[in-house]
């Protein structure tokens, strides 16, 4: 099920996000000011950012900036809630990297479907909690994944590598990257672990004719895609 982390001051405002994301379906992740959300990112790469205006440690415009400067963060969708309700606040914000904007007061009905809507524009695969590239589809509820019809026997890091790679098609990651947004940054790994679960993860797409999906590109790394 999707992480996304509530940048929220207000520990109101974060209770009532937290338990409506949870009926919702969803993870969740706290931080109160933008120095607690660096930390929280550094800890996991969440699949969205729901993202006060004004902070007491800083302008969440800035962790904006800071957020798309980051290769690691770049791509995590990002809804700005705030009290201004100015256009020029909202062109501010979308031009600095947020993909959406509301305002306080805001219903949860209408917040939940501004989350679906970004969630599915920037995971364009993903259709009613599920990732699919040809006849592999990985279940993002049950944390399954069929080829062809058939269950597949997947280790929890093989799971979580391979549901990366089907969140982000066609771009190449290094091992270090992959450590980073498969393990998380505060876990010490060695990159040939990475080989290893790599060459796992082929060997359970191999009877099934599926191990072309995950391409080494030589010299830079890992590809997950249909193209040969």
């Amino acid at each position: 099920m999707p992480t996304i982390l509530i940048v929220e001051d207000e520990q109101s405002i974060r209770d009532m996000l937290r338990f409506a994301l949870h009926a919702a379906g969803y993870q969740t992740i706290e931080a109160a000011d933008t120095h607690e959300a660096r930390v929280r990112l550094a800890e996991t790469v969440p699949e969205l950012i729901l993202l006060d205006w004004m902070l007491p440690s800083g302008s969440g415009i800035d962790l904006v900036r800071q957020i798309k400067k980051d290769e690691l963060t770049a791509d995590i969708p990002i809804i700005m809630l705030t009290a201004r309700v100015e256009d020029e606040y909202k062109v501010k914000g979308l031009e600095t990297g947020a993909d959406d904007y509301i305002t306080k007061p805001f219903s949860m009905r209408e917040l939940l479907a501004r989350i679906r809507v970004v969630l599915r524009r920037s995971s364009p695969e993903s259709v009613e909690g599920s990732l699919q590239m040809g006849e592999l589809v990985l279940n993002q509820q049950t944390q399954q994944v069929t080829c062809q019809g058939e269950l597949l026997d997947l280790g929890p890091t093989e799971y979580r590598m391979l549901a990366f790679f089907m969140a982000h098609p066609e771009r190449v990651y290094s091992r270090s990257q992959l450590l980073d947004r498969v393990w998380g940054r505060s876990v010490y790994v060695e990159e040939r672990t990475v080989d290893v679960h790599i060459r796992r993860l082929r060997k359970t797409l191999e009877p099934f004719g599926q191990h072309h999906l995950i391409q080494t590109v030589r010299g830079a790394g890992y590809r997950f895609s249909q193209q040969y």
